[in-house]
């Protein structure tokens, strides 16, 4: 079994979980440690004791620590990308490319530990001086999404070591393989006892455990609506700091000027790959009319020729959705599309089983067309391969179908036009915006996150990270 880390020291828990390949059902990757409130407990104590020295760690210490966990998780791309695959589902080239993602998270943030900045300034009164400077917030409580097992456990681990806080960690449980491969990893860098901390469990479990705590200064929480709420109210209650990444119904618009080619790839690529499963995936696209019809036509021959396949078999364009709970979700909002009036002008059918016979939770891509703003499919969030496509009059018809949601993660437009680019980029209301390129996929080194009710509180990503993982302080001296 593979167990917790908790003060340094590998520990055995209560339950168990086990952790299976989506790609086939057949094949067990392991047994993981489910811990309790009560380990929980015992994860928080260990950081909390572990904080006023490692607060005070030099920069060089945390830039050796995270930059060591870089290049190991780099060196290992291949390895830790294919346990990725095997029990997230996607496919090999996308698991192996999150890994290289996780690295350099890590070596970036081995960078600023070296730079923290910081400003010298004089007061208003005469023969005083004042300093401002950023000091660790204390222990941090993550929490992570199944659909980026190392990427968004990574950008949130590095930048709370990096700032000298203490990390109790909290993975899906869905996918808690990765997981254990980094924070094995991390048990190896040097990091000083109780610094890092895994413990992987239920939210009923380790989840409360982490909210209702007064020694977990701050909580990072990646996850559904719901659950965000929730973190939210708790946090609040008590006056913990706490940052949200939330859902989206995000938009990709493709007006009549755009280059065919260009708009089916950012379409196909960003409702479709990783499965669909992906916060910033574009589930919603937007046509204009004088290129609506060839555009649908052009995305189905695209989506014709996708493979759903293991997601570690090579050609693969399509691995399989994360587990039956998701696929039943998937298939659900099908049929609910369907009875709302939309037309399947492709997929949306479950496959029991690959080519070979492997059993597995495969879906083939599901595209709607004849959709309208009132629909749930063009309201809630799927989470899988399943787009819709609305028909706009022009593009502001379209600037306004974008922004009519609740959600603000991502956006994006497929047009050659400098003006209307010009434009969507102001008028968009969502935290990233992507012109002729797909909505998924953000570099590592700027800021992450959205706007409405997608996401609260400081940005993850970039050198806006320090603004969640850190205080700022204002001290005066009188010369």
């Amino acid at each position: 079994m593979f167990k917790n880390l908790i003060n340094g020291e590998w520990v055995e828990a209560p339950g168990v979980t086990r952790n299976i390949n989506p790609s086939d059902t057949r094949d067990l990757i392991g047994e993981y440690a489910k811990a309790d409130a009560a380990q929980t407990q015992d994860a928080i104590a260990a950081a909390q004791a572990a904080f006023p020295a490692w607060s005070l760690s030099t920069p060089q210490q945390r830039f050796d620590i995270l930059d060591a966990v870089g290049s190991e998780i780099l060196a290992r791309r291949n390895e830790l990308g294919d346990l990725l695959a095997r029990e997230e589902g996607k496919t090999l080239p996308e698991a192996i490319g999150e890994v290289a993602r996780a690295g350099n998270i890590f070596k970036f943030f081995a960078g600023e530990a070296l730079r923290p900045g910081g400003e010298v300034l004089p007061s208003v009164r005469p023969g005083v001086g004042v300093e401002i400077t950023r000091e660790p917030v204390g222990v941090v409580g993550i929490i992570t999404p199944w659909n980026f097992p190392i990427a968004i456990p990574a950008w949130k681990i590095a930048p709370a070591l990096a700032y000298g806080n203490c990390v109790v960690f909290k993975p899906a449980e869905l996918v808690p393989g990765s997981a254990w491969a980094l924070a094995d990893i991390l048990s190896r860098s040097g990091l000083p006892k109780g610094v890092f901390n895994l413990v992987m469990g239920p939210g009923s479990q380790v989840g409360a455990t982490l909210l209702d705590d007064a020694r977990i200064a701050a909580i990072t929480f990646t996850g559904s609506v719901g659950t965000g709420k929730r973190v939210a109210a708790a946090c609040v209650a008590r006056m913990a700091k706490f940052q949200l990444e939330m859902g989206g119904k995000n938009p990709m618009i493709v007006l009549d000027d755009a280059d065919l080619g260009v708009a089916v790839n950012c379409a196909v690529q960003s409702g479709f790959f990783s499965t669909g499963q992906r916060c910033t995936a574009s589930s919603r696209v937007i046509v204009t009319e004088g290129i609506h019809d060839r555009f649908v036509a052009a995305v189905v021959e695209k989506l014709r020729s996708l493979k759903v396949d293991d997601a570690r078999k090579a050609g693969t364009d399509l691995g399989p959705v994360v587990d039956a709970s998701q696929l039943a979700q998937n298939l659900k909002y099908v049929e609910i599309a369907r009875g709302e009036g939309a037309t399947l002008a492709y997929g949306g059918d479950a496959l029991e089983h690959n080519a070979d016979g492997q059993p597995g939770f495969y879906m083939r891509p599901a595209l709607f067309t004849d959709t309208t703003a009132g629909m749930r499919i063009n309201g809630e969030e799927v989470f899988g391969p399943v787009v819709s496509v609305l028909r706009a009059k022009n593009y502001d018809e379209a600037l306004h179908l974008a922004n009519d949601t609740p959600f603000g993660l991502a956006a994006g437009i497929a047009t050659t036009s400098l003006k209307h680019a010009t434009h969507f980029k102001r008028h968009s209301q969502a935290g990233m915006v992507m012109v002729n390129l797909p909505t998924a996929g953000v570099d590592y080194h700027v800021p992450f996150g959205g706007r409405k009710g997608s996401s609260y509180g400081p940005r993850e990503q970039g050198r806006y990270a320090a603004e969640f993982y850190t205080t700022v302080k204002t001290a005066y001296t009188q010369a």
